[in-house]
């Protein structure tokens, strides 16, 4: 027999035994059931001979002769229950021997006790079944083998591996988190479209849709920092949004083409507040939700008390004998006698940041390392270093080897931001984009001077849950459909 037909006389078994459960008068599909208290609030506060009520999934069944114990497990924890033939009657008992299986959800009433080996136990004086499972959970739900089947099917997923689910309790308290600390700055959480007209912010290949009352042509955003600044522009001078942002482009351990983003901006503030800020927001991070200031990810220590500054600009003079003042050729040349492979006739600014991921990876395993002085071409919104207009007055955050943050004195000058625009589309490869004359507009009225940053949430999760791949902390990540065969066979 195959595993598609075991589990399919699997299913097969347990709609007889949902028959019966109906036939017998019960609904299998119940309401409302309340509790007198969650699983692991019950057990944190255990004592005996109380009477509770308390709900979860059948996690496993035990039978010995006129008795049975369960697991019954909720989000909270699992306890143990324990139901007598002579408690709830024989035929009550032989139905539910019979009936009941491992996945059913179920609430139960009755008294706690610990059992000789001290086990903290419910004995059940009344059973009620709240939902019927129709398939059996997997016995063992890891491997790489099950690793695309885990992606698919979450919800599986979250039901057998306590280490996924809290992966994702976490994920939830790190935004929670993030709010909390800018929120107590003074910073206003803010919502701004993610369908726009033109696709702007940042480098990336849009997702693009057409609406039919208005018949034009939309994009999923790339980024929310064009709206983010007209707010600067608009007088709210502390304001972040936590964003979904969708690019067109590939997929691999660290890129899913829907993520999430934290943006931050706040007038009067410049580049370094922000690497201020994102140290401090990090550390707090860390030091609230795990306790402490040394994370392990991939099997090497990031230490969060050491955050270094490293030159971009210098890291290019001494490997590639590069300056900002090269012309694009020049950039070439000098690239391929190191043997740095480029791809057609000029360096893309996405070329550039790779570049910087794998000279700074070495050093952002160990530590935080923030890379300062980029050159002007990879950053069209940032604004120049006083002492040095062909830098930028901008950093890039590398932690475990992966960039996690970008952030920059932003560019408030509304010709200056036309020129840097026009620059970009002429170097473009996509001919079909046009400037943003509403953000030139924008700032035409006048943006105070501000600090800008932008956090990636999902890598950040990925550090501090030490998950090696992004889909391990996106719920449902982005997956090529399966075959048709294949759907039929998971039915």
């Amino acid at each position: 027999m195959t595993e598609h037909q075991e589990e399919s006389e699997l299913i097969k078994q347990r709609r007889e035994k949902l028959k019966a459960i109906m036939d017998s008068g019960v609904y299998a599909y119940g309401g409302r059931f309340n509790t007198t208290s969650n699983i692991g609030a019950l057990k944190s506060d255990f004592s005996e001979n109380r009477t509770v009520t308390v709900a979860g999934r059948i996690m496993a069944v035990r039978l010995h002769g006129k008795s049975m114990f369960y697991d019954l497990k909720d989000s909270s924890g699992k306890i143990q229950v324990y139901i007598k033939e002579d408690t709830i009657s024989a035929d009550r008992f032989a139905g539910l021997k019979k009936n009941i299986d491992i996945g059913d959800f179920a609430g139960v009433s009755g008294e706690t006790f610990k059992t000789r080996t001290g086990e903290p136990t419910i004995v059940v004086k009344e059973f009620t079944i709240l939902s019927k499972s129709l398939r059996g959970l997997p016995e063992k739900w890891h491997g790489l083998k099950d690793v695309e089947t885990r992606y698919r099917q979450r919800y599986v997923d979250l039901i057998v591996n306590d280490d996924v689910r809290n992966t994702f309790i976490t994920r939830s308290k790190i935004v929670s988190g993030i709010r909390k600390f800018l929120d107590a700055r003074g910073f206003l959480e803010v919502e701004t479209p993610m369908m726009q007209s033109m696709a702007g912010g940042a480098a990336g290949k849009p997702f693009k849709t057409h609406h039919e009352a208005l018949d034009i042509d939309l994009f999923l955003r790339i980024a929310p920092e064009l709206y983010l600044k007209r707010l600067l522009v608009g007088g709210l001078e502390k304001v972040y949004e936590i964003n979904r942002n969708f690019r067109n482009e590939g997929i691999s351990i660290k890129h899913n083409p829907e993520f999430t983003m934290l943006e931050v901006y706040e007038a009067y503030s410049d580049c370094a507040g922000m690497m201020k800020l994102t140290e401090d927001m990090i550390t707090t991070l860390a030091a609230d939700l795990l306790g402490k200031k040394e994370l392990e990810y991939n099997g090497k220590s990031i230490d969060l008390s050491k955050w270094e500054r490293v030159s971009f600009a210098e890291l290019m003079k001494e490997q590639f004998d590069i300056v900002p003042e090269d012309p694009p050729h020049a950039w070439i040349k000098k690239l391929k006698s190191k043997g740095v492979e480029i791809e057609g006739k000029e360096v893309s600014r996405t070329q550039l940041i790779n570049i910087v991921g794998e000279l700074v990876e070495p050093k952002a395993h160990n530590h935080p390392v923030f890379v300062i002085d980029m050159f002007k071409e990879m950053c069209p919104l940032a604004k120049t270093k006083p002492d040095n207009p062909a830098l930028t007055d901008r950093f890039e955050l590398y932690m475990g080897g992966m960039e996690i943050a970008n952030a920059y004195s932003e560019l408030n000058d509304p010709t200056e931001q036309k020129v840097r625009f026009m620059d970009e589309m002429d170097g473009a490869d996509d001919k079909r984009r046009v400037i943003d004359e509403d953000f030139v507009t924008a700032l035409e009225y006048g943006m105070p001077p501000a600090g800008g940053l932008g956090i990636g949430i999902d890598r950040l999760v990925m550090i501090l849950t030490n998950s090696s791949s992004i889909r391990d902390v996106i719920l449902f990540p982005q997956l090529k459909p399966l075959r048709r065969e294949d759907s039929e066979c998971a039915r």
